[in-house]
């Protein structure tokens, strides 16, 4: 049985990741919260990715990278303080857990990272100025790692359109809005939880032992985006 370090585990895609992969999978999930599931097989530590200092494990298969910020403006309004927050919580939070961990999945088992992305790097999306920058910084840690890492270590991306979490409650504020998204993809969905997933836990099995170094956008179908 692998062993999963999920990291942002308690809610949103983390937590369905954590919940799709705990009856086949050790999981070590660490977050701010404890994950509302109880099973035999979940071990849950308490941190802040921001400034507490991540927990010593002794093994591990995988590293699924959780942690985001939906922080959405006109660049006018974004101060340079949220522009350093949003890459710290997204890139620095990443790299903090990629260099704790990478001694102990050297030695795992068909070893894999995954991390997070957004379609907002890839479309001129209005608004975006500082997600789409710490995003960006995520995709290039990715190829470059995937580099780096190889052949030992699998690294991959995952960029979703808009999916429904809590953290992106604000955004799907009411149904006018979310008719408004449903209606600009292709597919006129919007992803839930679920669906992304799937797609990590794909990534970190033996099915993708050969993807390292990409970023898989999950876009119902989206090809732009107009304001």
């Amino acid at each position: 049985m692998k062993t999963i370090i999920i990291i942002g585990g308690s809610k949103g895609i983390g937590n369905a990741i954590l919940n799709t992969m705990l009856n086949t999978h050790k999981v070590i999930n660490i977050s701010r919260t404890k994950p509302s599931q109880a099973h035999e097989n979940l071990t849950h530590f308490s941190c802040d990715i921001k400034t507490d200092a991540l927990p010593d494990i002794e093994n591990a298969d995988a590293l699924v990278y959780c942690p985001g910020s939906i922080n959405l403006k006109p660049i006018s309004r974004l101060s340079i303080d949220e522009f350093k927050e949003d890459f710290e919580i997204n890139v620095l939070g990443a790299v903090k857990a990629i260099q704790k961990y990478m001694p102990i999945l050297k030695n795992g088992q068909q070893p894999a990272i995954v991390l997070f992305s957004t379609v907002a790097t890839k479309l001129g999306m209005p608004f975006h100025a500082s997600i789409a920058t710490a995003k960006a910084g995520v995709e290039g840690l990715v190829k470059s790692l995937a580099a780096e890492f190889a052949p030992n270590i699998r690294i991959n991306a995952i960029a979703p359109t808009v999916t429904d979490t809590e953290l992106a409650s604000k955004l799907l504020r009411n149904d006018k809005v979310v008719e408004s998204l449903t209606e600009r993809h292709p597919l006129k969905k919007i992803l839930n939880p679920q669906e992304v997933a799937e797609m990590a836990v794909f990534l970190i099995s033996e099915k993708a032992a050969s993807l390292s170094g990409q970023v898989f956008q999950l876009d119902c179908g989206i090809v732009t985006i107009k304001p």
